[in-house]
């Protein structure tokens, strides 16, 4: 925590100077002290920011002169987001900074991207943007813990109504910076994936089971922005094993759904070498907004409201062994222990007999698929006599994980603080 913390305040000064000296003024009010960064290329400030334009210019691997010669505004702004996103990091890890408050239109708002995903989750990052909560904003570009605010009124110089968003945003960045706790490291932490209680459940047991032996849990949501999340704290190392059972979030970007979190699902703990267990719940479906319908080609599907945000359809058997390859496939290249359980009566409660989404054959297919892949590329794999949610695997999965911990695979509670 800390009582006056400083923040870093982004904008383009050439255009946007009293704006951003405004929202000086407003962290100054909320207890803070502003820290300008000026990205802006056109023009010099009218004040004097702690990072300059031709600072930021050169973190980007460029000049001033060079990025106004180069007659394209896109091209001159990629290499300012670049430089902004190395200064920004710098400043934090130095300890000069505990939070970032960034402005812009689209413009502007590309840049603070950037600028965000540099930063590790847990840093208060808040974005003031004309475009907030837009399509125009792709859902891979905005980091899971990002907090994005409409600059409304803003476009073009201050009005009652811009500064009454702007101090708004001042008051919530100099806010969280002020009372964030960061994350403990007095005991091992592991990471668990799920939909949800309604469709997988296994983490009610899982939960007190890895707390009672000393271990401290973290269950992400897998709708997209949570299996991010989790990609990338496995991805960093912060977790001592995982327990990626909810892997829908890949049958979702491979069928073209916005419910994604990317291209990389699955591969962040085994490019760090953490110890992962991984079952494929709920991958033989994609989800999509409830009111917007299917993506193309899965119209007709059997299908699953959820609620009036996100419904789920059926994959065809094509698409059921894409992802089992595509799992297979990612699971191949882990560098650290990883054993692939496979839940043989079912993958999540939509598909269980008399449900909205229960196929026999299309589950007897997939896990057929994907043991004859598993076999192939020499995976550590185990057949489960159970469904995900039943008792019988929780068991089998505590059973692999205490045998890990015995071998050493894993750190013992006591063993890592």
């Amino acid at each position: 925590m800390s009582a006056n913390p400083s923040i870093l305040v982004i904008g383009t000064a050439d255009t946007k100077s009293d704006e951003l000296l405004y929202l000086g003024d407003r962290v100054r009010a909320a207890g803070g002290t502003p820290v300008f960064m000026d990205v802006g290329v056109l023009e010099p400030a009218t004040f004097t920011p702690e990072f300059t334009n031709d600072a930021v210019a050169r973190a980007g691997g460029s000049t001033l002169d060079t990025l106004r010669g180069c007659g394209d505004e896109n091209t001159a702004m990629t290499a300012m987001a670049r430089g902004a996103a190395a200064l920004t990091l710098a400043a934090w890890r130095e300890g000069r900074i505990q939070g970032v408050l960034m402005l812009g239109g689209s413009m502007g708002t590309d840049l603070a991207l950037d600028v965000a995903a540099a930063l590790p989750l847990g840093v208060p990052k808040v974005v003031m943007s004309t475009i907030a909560h837009s399509h125009l904003i792709p859902p891979e570009r905005i980091t899971p813990d990002l907090t994005m605010m409409l600059w409304a009124g803003g476009l073009y110089g201050l009005n009652s109504i811009c500064r009454a968003a702007l101090s708004q945003a001042a008051g919530a960045v100099v806010g969280a910076a002020r009372v964030a706790e960061p994350p403990r490291r007095d005991r091992p932490l592991v990471g668990i994936t799920s939909f949800g209680k309604s469709c997988l459940r296994y983490m009610v047991a899982l939960k007190p089971a890895l707390e009672a032996r000393g271990f401290e849990v973290a269950v992400f949501h897998t709708t997209g922005m949570g299996g991010r999340a989790f990609e990338s704290l496995a991805a960093q190392g912060v977790f001592a094993a995982v327990f990626d059972f909810s892997l829908q979030e890949i049958s979702n970007h491979l069928g073209g759904s916005c419910v994604t979190a990317g291209p990389d699902r699955l591969t962040g703990a085994g490019r760090a070498g953490v110890p992962q267990l991984v079952a494929p719940g709920a991958v033989d479906m994609i989800d999509f907004p409830a009111w917007g319908g299917p993506p193309p080609g899965f119209e007709g599907r059997p299908s699953h409201d959820h609620n009036r945000l996100i419904a789920s359809a059926t994959l065809d058997r094509p698409r059921r062994e894409a992802v089992a390859a595509a799992v297979v496939e990612r699971l191949a290249a882990a560098t650290g222990p990883t054993r692939l359980l496979l839940p043989m009566r079912g993958l999540h409660a939509w598909d269980l007999p008399g449900q909205p989404l229960h196929d026999a054959p299309g589950l007897e297919a997939f896990l057929g698929a994907i043991t004859q892949m598993a076999r192939a590329r020499g995976l550590d794999w185990q057949a489960v006599d159970a469904h995900i949610n039943d008792d019988a695997f929780v068991a089998a999965a505590l059973a692999d994980f205490d045998d890990w911990v015995a071998k050493g695979r894993i750190p013992a509670a006591g063993d890592r603080a």
